[in-house]
This record gives structure tokens, sequence and C-alpha cells, in this order.
């Protein structure tokens, strides 16, 4: 039949796409590497480190994970084919429509994971802190900031991945003004890193009586919750820290005492904020952490410009800066200005739909790019 070689041809061309991801995930050192993790596992000492043994637990689960589904790929791809040999023999379209079924599954969880390998990054496999800051356009932008939250949420969600507010500053009349928030989950800053920049919406406002159509930006700051004592001078005449009472979203979990911490850096007016621990003192710890792993990733970003000549451009919260524009009137499109990568189905993106912007992303990092870039 004709759509039965269709498929099949599909699923053969993609074999070499299979032949290299199996060359790429070292599949021989995985398996060696989980045996050695779990004869570690087996000595009576072992769970007498707890940061220790979470460390090899969480290796041993993602090893593990990396063999099964590229097991399951297999495997699926054998299914795929007999279940076209049988829809061939016995001249049934809905085996034939089954196995083209099968074959979309195939080759979503292909991508997922040549995507994965994509995340090579130092820091790719750290959780995510993530912030948001409403810019020119007033209500609107913090309308547009509160939208972004609920965007990054429902992704969150969507992986199975866990997120806690860290900071939280309504707007005056409507929607955030700023929102920190830490998302938990294997490669969560190195998916979310593509985000880094100025977001751009064209919309009618709701809040503008004359109906008029209104852009408005806030500005996303990514960076990876790296928990090792980064080796990081911060002076103590550079920075200030405020104290100030808690609020905003979270209810019971906010505590309403003074105990929120603002530490401003001056050399490089980075301002880090934590809210969210149950003392002063933990939100103090946090607050440093985040500001280290900052000045860290700033340093790092640094030398890279150095290395390569160039010079990184100051991102303004406002036109010209954007990385991605999303456009609810008169059409409706989301673009990303890096990668040229778009959707005309704004609303699967605003409830949480990155995957694709997040793909086209990476694989245009990993690309070659040309002098002028």
């Amino acid at each position: 039949m004709v759509e039965s070689d269709a498929i099949k041809y599909e699923l053969t061309s993609n074999d070499g796409a299979l032949k290299e991801l199996k060359e790429a995930l070292h599949l021989d050192f995985k398996k060696e590497r989980i045996a050695e993790l779990q004869m570690h596992m087996e000595a009576p000492d072992f769970w007498n480190d707890p940061d220790e043994s979470t460390r090899i637990t969480k290796e041993l689960k993602n090893l593990q994970d990396d063999v099964k589904r590229l097991n399951n790929l297999e495997t699926q791809r054998e299914d795929i084919l007999t279940l076209l040999e049988m829809a061939d023999e016995e001249e049934d379209l809905s085996l034939t429509e089954e196995a083209k079924g099968m074959l979309a599954e195939y080759l979503e969880v292909l991508d997922s994971m040549r995507l994965k390998l994509l995340l090579s990054g130092e820091y790719d496999n750290c959780n995510a802190i993530l912030k948001l800051n409403a810019g020119a356009g007033g209500t609107e932008s913090c309308d547009w900031a509160g939208m972004l939250y609920r965007m990054y949420t429902k992704w969150a969600d969507s992986r199975g991945f866990q997120y806690e507010v860290l900071d939280y500053l309504d707007g005056e009349e409507a929607g955030i003004k700023s929102v920190t928030i830490q998302i938990n989950g294997e490669n969560a800053y190195g998916y979310l890193k593509s985000e880094h920049g100025v977001h751009r919406l064209v919309r009618i406002s709701p809040f503008n009586a004359a109906g008029k159509r209104q852009t408005s930006f806030v500005s996303c700051d990514v960076m990876p919750d790296i928990e090792a004592d980064l080796d990081v001078e911060i002076k103590d005449d550079d920075i200030r820290i405020d104290t100030y009472r808690s609020s905003g979203a979270g209810g019971q979990h906010i505590n309403k005492t003074s105990s929120a911490i603002r530490i401003t850096h001056f050399p490089t007016g980075i301002v880090v904020t934590c809210q969210n621990e149950r003392s002063q003192l933990q939100n103090k710890n946090k607050a440093f952490q985040m500001l280290k792993a900052k000045l860290y990733m700033l340093k790092q970003q640094e030398n890279l410009e150095k290395e390569a000549g160039i010079r990184g451009e100051k991102m303004d919260n406002g036109w010209g800066s954007q990385i991605r524009s999303y456009v609810l009137q008169p059409y409706t499109m989301v673009k990303d200005l890096r990668t040229g990568y778009e959707s005309g189905n704004a609303q699967a993106v605003l409830d949480g739909g990155l995957d694709p912007f997040i793909s086209a992303y990476l694989k245009w990092l990993a690309a070659p790019k040309t002098q002028e870039n």
C-alpha cells in the first residue's frame, strides 16, 4: 500500500539519526557506569553523606533513563515495521493508521533525545532561576509579565518540573511588576536559557478605553541555580543589603515579617532579592548564592567575548532589543528573532507550548555562526 510505503520510508530515513544518537550517548560507557554506581550504593556507609548519596542516585537515574529510552526507541522502531508488514499482508488500513500514530510518537522521542545532547553546557543540568521585569508600557507591561509568568509555570508543569516563587512584586493596577521563580528539574537551565532577553507583546490593550493596539515589553533573566560554593569575591563595600516586608503571591507561604532580602551590587548594578524562605538568614543566604552565580556567569560571558574579540550588547527593556515577538492583533503569531522560528498559534505558546522554540534555539546555538553574527 502507498501509505504504508510512505510510513516505512520516513521511518528508515531517520535511521542515520538513530545511529548518531546511539554513538553520541556512549551506551557501553553508560552501562559500565551504572554497574559501578550500583556497586558503590551497596556499601554500608553509602547513606552517611546525604549530599553525596543524593548526587550519585541522581546520576544513576539519569543514566538508567537514557539507556531505557534508547532501548524503548529501538523496540518501537521494530514494532512499527512489524505492524506495517501485518497491514500489508492483511490489507488492513486501521493497522496502517496505528503505525502512523506510532511513527509520530517515535519521531518525537527521537528528536527529544537528540535535543538533550545539545545540553552540554557546564550548568545546563542545573535548576533554573528565572526573573521577569515589566518594562516600557506601564500597567500593560505588568499584565504582560503576568501572562509570561503563567506561560513559564505551565511549561514547567507540562514537564513535571517543580517551581517556587522566590520574590514577587504586584503591579500597581494589574499583573506583576517583577517576579523571580526557581524551576527545578533535569536540565531546567539548559532549556530555559533560550528565554533570556526581552519579550515583546503587540495586542489591543484591555486597559485602553480607545481600543488601540499597544506594544509592551518584559525582560526575562535566566541563570543556573549553582549549588556549589563558587569562588567569587564579593567585597563588603561593593554591596548594600536591604531588608523589607515580604508581599505578593504565596499566601501563607510568604513570611509577612521584614525578612525579605535585597542585595545590590554596585560595580555591576545587579540586584537580587529573596523573600520565600522562612527566615531572614535563609533569604540572605539564598540571595548571596544567586548573586555569586550571577557574577560568575557574567565573568564567564566576558571571557568568552574577549576570546572571540566581540563585545556583548547591553539589552534595554524596550524597542529594538527583543528576542521574541508575540502578536495577538491584528493576526496571531509568535516569532523568535534569533532563530527565525515562528508559530501562528500564539495561544498554545502562551499556554506553555515553548518546546519548539527551545528546540530551535538549541539547534541555532550549536550551529556554526557566520562572521557577521
